[in-house]
């Protein structure tokens, strides 16, 4: 069995958002520009998804569960929610990251709440995704105060329906107040690009979690980028065959600013756990590490894309280059891994 059917973890990302917002609308936009990704979908209402973007995800049957008996926060427990990801997550599936629609109606932290209280193996939270009707930011909010709970506690914000104002920067600097760490992203018609949320598959197939290859493919011809998506986020490609310092890294991740959306990747430590290589996950103020033994013959070294908005990636990258480990670390400095250790799942202790 391949390692992308057996050993990876799905994300799950939620998305929220008042009536009428358009989350319908990213949602299958993210189905049709997937980049060969299977989505699946957990969906309040089928019949507001379209039958032909459904296609995309792959079969009809696999990749969607229907809900119709009312607003998901309220009528299912965290086991009941599990017993639906676990209908999406199995191997035979083949599905790479699962979107929780969420009611408009629904409270976003009770979500969340449940994704992370899920107990299946190969279920990662992937963030909250809030979605909001630039249009009728100002009516919705004055009615619905709620809504700025919600925004506060996001990790991605998409100002939708941009195209409807004449003046989008009032609505726009409204939002970034409200959030926390959350990166701000205008658009129309939910056109976000898909890699902003989660890693799109590669044409072949891939082993892994991640396609470094085709993050460095900078060689194609310009008119190719000029009407991607992604232009408007900027993208941060780390490598070094160098150990980075946990205390270090650490440091910088509890600290890594406002826009800095996604920090995806491997990371070396060196002496601190020569067994392992860590998978590191951030969606805005979540993060988690996930130790991995290191893949027979594999060349060590970390590895990392960071991805947001307005970001100084001179600054970041010579932050990042502040983490190498000058040093090996004491043969009595058992501490030096604590702070990496607060951020894995279940405090499980790396092999020495």
């Amino acid at each position: 069995m391949s390692e992308r059917s057996s050993g990876r973890q799905i994300p799950v990302v939620v998305l929220a958002g008042f009536l009428g917002s358009g989350k319908t609308t990213l949602l299958n936009h993210l189905l049709h520009r997937s980049g060969g990704s299977r989505i699946g979908a957990v969906v309040n209402d089928f019949g507001a998804v379209e039958i032909d973007a459904m296609a995309v995800a792959g079969a009809l049957g696999d990749s969607t569960v229907s809900l119709g008996n009312g607003c998901l926060c309220c009528a299912v427990d965290a086991s009941e929610l599990d017993e639906y990801l676990e209908r999406l997550a199995r191997p035979s599936a083949g599905i790479d990251v699962i979107v929780i629609e969420a009611s408009g109606l629904a409270e976003p932290q009770e979500l969340v709440r449940m994704v992370l209280a899920s107990e299946l193996p190969n279920i990662v939270y992937g963030g909250l995704v809030e979605v909001v009707d630039a249009a009728e930011f100002d009516e919705t909010r004055a009615a619905h105060p709620g809504i700025d709970r919600h925004l506060a506690l996001a990790d991605l914000v998409v100002v939708n329906k941009i195209d409807r104002v004449d003046d989008p920067e009032p609505v726009l600097k409204t939002v970034r107040d409200l959030v926390d760490r959350a990166a701000v992203v205008p658009a129309t018609h939910g056109r976000v690009d898909p890699e902003f949320l989660f890693d799109c598959r590669p044409s072949e197939e891939r082993i892994g979690q991640l396609s470094f290859d085709d993050l460095h493919r900078d060689d194609a011809p310009e008119q190719e980028h000029h009407d991607h998506l992604h232009a408007g986020y900027d993208t941060l490609s780390f490598v070094t065959e160098r150990p980075l310092d946990p205390r270090r890294l650490i440091a910088f991740l509890d600290s890594r600013p406002a826009g800095l959306y996604r920090i995806k990747g491997y990371v070396d430590f060196g002496p601190y756990d020569v067994r392992n290589r860590y998978a590191v996950h951030a969606v805005g103020r979540f993060l988690r590490f996930y130790p991995e033994p290191w893949p027979a013959g594999a060349g060590r070294a970390t590895q990392l894309v960071l991805i947001g908005t307005g970001l100084d990636t001179g600054a970041l990258r010579a932050e990042l280059d502040a983490c190498v480990s000058d040093d090996a670390p004491h043969a009595d400095d058992e501490a030096g891994m604590w702070g990496v250790l607060r951020y894995v799942q279940e405090a499980e202790e790396p092999e020495a």
